[in-house]
């Protein structure tokens, strides 16, 4: 068969056609990054060069990762997310609800990154150990979704002492009911713990009256109210600001192969999360996604989305430690308490590797965003207080015997240390509860003086909170009893043992 000659004017032709191409390709791909390639439809259809196609991501039914969902435009992998269209990638959002089937899935990389929260996670890092996980970022504060219902005649933490309460153990669930009962000088060895598979069926407990108290999620805490007549809310996370914080774990394997990639997805969930803080209709339109995803009403997740606060890219340099003026709860703060409660109770942490092991910094500090969409959240404005709260019942106390010398009432380094021992968490995890500070002393002295000296310990101590914790100064509701409030027992005083229990100040959680 005889072959064709090109002709001079056909060899040009063809090497302008070369030139174009990969003058072409190169305007596509320079930097390792592809422009949007259009589809007949307008969508883009072209993947960034070393990026997976997908990032597979576990979640549950819960509002706190409607930042992703949101910018995602959806919980299947689609050509219209930014994501996509901005990055070069696509999401796809399994909701997982059973606990172990999202962990298989994790373990066999059916997903790459999946959902925990700081508080539990201390009580399944060892068993997570061989694929080395890493918590890459926060996606919220709960902030309403989770909370403790009671039954009638309990009004405050204490009423709970002897009484049943249904709660799932190792969950956020039983980290809540840990830290209220701290916070109201009690112990889960108070009370009866009935463990129940899940926040739901605490709730069914609750509903059946075979439970005193139980601790469930919202929207069923509502619903428990309404079906059991003369329950309550006895305490909800909107209070307990900083205990239950949703976070993202991926393998470190998995890391080290898609940092580029991450840093992306990072990027893009925080601007989704940004924007839903900062519109009402925003979150209206995230209402619609999860309402799809998650086969729930639009109302029910519209509720979801607003029972969580969630994190920006500046809650997240807070939560990992990188803003150094930051005096509120890092996630080492909640992760290393909780490692030490779960253990006490018997839930062995001891092969949880260490914080700064288990977490990385460098996917939130690579990232720079900036605008006040992207700030932290500001500290609740308390109002001046008012006379009514002096008085107003409390929702948890917590004695701490504080020892001062006789007639003094400044503190010194050994109260200071109790004080952040003691207490400080607790102010710091319950932040948009008031703190009500009542000095109280032994019966030696006239009551008059006693009850003003008990009035300068407890300001003492406040200014300390505020001065060192940088604690707004309004949030605080001083009281001094005197010898009027002695502990039970020791109503006579009537031993030094006795006065030495009576020179206390208690602290008191009160909500507006």
């Amino acid at each position: 068969m005889a072959t064709a000659k090109l002709t001079p004017l056909s060899k040009i032709l063809i090497a302008i056609i070369v030139a174009g191409a990969a003058y072409y390709a190169y305007t596509l791909f320079a930097g390792g990054k592809t422009s949007e390639i259009s589809s007949p439809d307008g969508t883009s259809t072209a993947t960034k060069e070393g990026y997976k196609d997908v990032i597979n991501i576990g979640v549950v039914t819960w509002g706190g990762y409607a930042g992703g969902q949101y910018f995602n435009e959806g919980f299947k992998a689609n050509t219209e997310s930014r994501f996509f269209k901005e990055y070069g990638f696509k999401v796809n959002f399994e909701v997982i609800d059973d606990f172990d089937a999202s962990r298989d899935a994790f373990k066999n990389g059916s997903i790459d990154l999946m959902w925990a929260t700081i508080d539990a996670f201390p009580t399944e890092v060892e068993g997570l150990a061989q694929y080395q996980p890493q918590v890459v970022f926060q996606a919220d504060w709960s902030r309403g979704g989770d909370a403790i219902v009671a039954r009638r005649g309990i009004s405050k933490v204490s009423d709970l002492k002897g009484k049943k309460i249904a709660v799932a153990p190792m969950t956020p669930s039983h980290s809540f009911l840990i830290w209220l009962l701290e916070a109201g000088d009690l112990s889960t060895k108070d009370v009866t713990i009935i463990e129940v598979p899940s926040a739901i069926d605490a709730a069914d407990a609750f509903k059946s009256n075979t439970v005193d108290a139980a601790v469930v999620w919202s929207p069923d805490d509502i619903d428990c109210v309404s079906k059991v007549a003369g329950s309550r809310v006895l305490e909800s996370t909107k209070n307990a600001t900083h205990i239950i914080a949703d976070v993202f774990v991926a393998k470190k394997e998995f890391i080290e192969k898609n940092k580029d990639q991450l840093k992306d997805l990072y990027e893009g969930w925080m601007t989704g999360a940004a924007e839903l803080n900062a519109s009402e209709e925003n979150k209206k339109k995230a209402a619609k996604i999860l309402a799809k995803g998650l086969s729930q009403p639009e109302g029910f997740c519209y509720d979801a989305i607003n029972n969580v606060r969630l994190a920006t890219h500046e809650d997240n340099r807070d939560f990992f430690g990188l803003n150094t003026d930051y005096n509120g709860v890092t996630g080492e703060d909640l992760y290393n308490k909780m490692k030490v409660k779960y253990n006490e109770l018997g839930y062995n942490t001891s092969g949880a590797k260490s914080w700064r092991l288990l977490s990385t910094k460098d996917l939130v500090n690579s990232v720079a965003l900036s605008g006040a969409e992207h700030k932290a959240e500001e500290e609740k404005t308390f109002t001046e207080v008012s006379e009514d709260l002096e008085t107003k019942e409390s929702i948890s106390t917590l004695k701490v015997s504080i020892s001062f010398r006789t007639g003094e009432y400044e503190i010194d380094d050994n109260a200071k240390q109790l004080i952040d021992i003691k207490f400080t968490p607790i102010a710091k995890a319950f932040s948009n509860a008031r703190i009500r500070i009542e000095g109280n002393t032994d019966n030696v002295g006239s009551t008059k003086s006693n009850i003003e000296l008990s009035k300068k310990r407890a300001q003492s101590v406040a200014n300390y909170l505020i001065e060192e914790h940088n604690m707004p100064a309004n949030r605080f509701i001083i009281v001094g009893n005197g010898p009027n409030k002695p502990v039970e027992g020791c109503e006579e005083n009537q031993n030094n043992a006795c006065k030495a229990k009576n020179r206390r100040t208690d602290f008191e959680l009160v909500t507006d």
